[in-house]
Parts: C-alpha cells; structure tokens; sequence
C-alpha cells in the first residue's frame, strides 16, 4: 500500500447553488476510490437553489469512519466563491491549503443591506489567521474565457489536484464519466487550465523567494559593521 494513503485527508469544497460543488465533490469522490481510497462525503445543499451556501466534506484514508470533518481539521479548502472561504475558515488546521475562486456573488442579507460583504483584505488578513498557504484564482474570468462559465467547477478541481496525490489521467477518467459527452472537451481544458493556475503563482512565489534569499546575502556580504 502507498505510504501516502496512512494518513488521513479532510477535504472541503464550498461554494453557492449553481456552482457545481456536488459535481466537483463526486468526481474528487470517484479518483480517490479509483486511488484505493475509502472514501467518506456529505454534501449540505441548504438553500442551494437559491443561491444559498452550499458544503461538501470530503474525507480520504485507509478506513474513514465519519464523513464530517470537525472544526480545525480541515486539510485543504477549496472555495468557489469567495464570502464561503471566510465562512468555514474556522474547518482549517493550521498551515492548510487554501484555494478560492475570486469572485463575490453577494447573499440576500448583503443584497437587502442587513450585512456588508468584506473587502479583498478582510477576506486575506482572515485566511491569513490560519495559514499563509492560499492561492486565488480568477476563476470566473478564466471559465469565461474558455467559452462556458459553468465548468468552474472543473476548473478549480484542476488547481486542487495539484495538492493530492492522483494522476492527471484519473481525473480525466471520472471528469469524462460525470459530464455529459458533449461537455467532456471544454470540462478537461478547465481543469489543465486551473492546475496551470496554480502552477503559475507556486512557480512565482518560488521565484520571489529566491530574489529574497538572493538580496539577503548581498546585505550580509556587504557589512562592514
């Protein structure tokens, strides 16, 4: 047995109605089972088909007993909306992963002025609390320009996929096996095109790391003091 599947891994996906969470939770569903995996999920739908807050927990291991993940425990959170990764902040452990699509699609008490949706930096400086582990996708923007916003679901499963130990080629088995035939080809270019998201800013944080490092030992070789 791969040594990689003794340890647990608690997975949230969050989202609103429409989004596609429950898709994007079964297909994550279908390639750890295909892994070897025991899989346990729940999906709470709420008021999803009205736009409400919509969760699925997601927990892969060797012999998982409950389905729920507990508050600070959560591994990775992926977010396709970015009000529902403040919401369930609280789930991470600390130094999680988390992924969120960077768009606002504003609840009924913020559309009836009962509450106020946070600013870029609120939600940050939030994330931030837990962990400094967290990338944003523009998401929205990126299904849009393949031609169909509806497979940001699949897009953003493709950034996740980089923090999981399957193959690109199971994904694409359980994405072709979920989406109907005609939506097969666009759903597996959002998805190579979320993971090249996330492949980009790993490589630019990698990349101002080292100008970091680099500019550090100037200082240090040039004191005189």
């Amino acid at each position: 047995m791969d040594s990689s599947m003794s340890q647990t891994i608690n997975i949230l996906i969050t989202g609103v109605g429409g989004q596609g969470v429950v898709l994007a939770s079964d297909i994550l569903g279908d390639v750890a089972l295909a892994g070897g995996y025991d899989v346990k999920k729940s999906d709470t739908l709420g008021m999803a088909q009205r736009g409400g807050s919509v969760v699925a927990h997601i927990r892969l291991g060797t012999n998982i007993a409950s389905p729920l993940i507990s508050k600070g425990e959560a591994d990775i959170l992926l977010s396709l909306e970015k009000l529902e990764t403040v919401r369930w902040v609280d789930y991470l452990r600390m130094g999680a992963i988390v992924i969120y699509n960077d768009q606002a699609i504003p609840p009924l008490s913020v559309s009836r002025g009962d509450a106020v949706y946070p600013s870029d930096e609120q939600i940050v400086l939030t994330i931030a609390r837990y962990t400094q582990n967290f990338f944003a996708l523009t998401g929205e923007a990126m299904s849009i320009g393949l031609g169909n916003p509806k497979v940001l679901n699949t897009l953003m499963l493709g950034a996740l996929s980089m923090f999981v130990p399957f193959p690109p080629d199971a994904w694409t088995q359980s994405i072709t096996s979920r989406v109907p035939g005609k939506a097969v080809a666009i759903n597996l270019e959002a998805f190579r095109t979320g993971r090249q998201g996330v492949m980009c800013q790993m490589a630019e944080a990698a990349r101002q790391a080292e100008l970091e490092e680099a500019k550090a030992h100037q200082h240090d070789g040039g004191c005189c003091c």
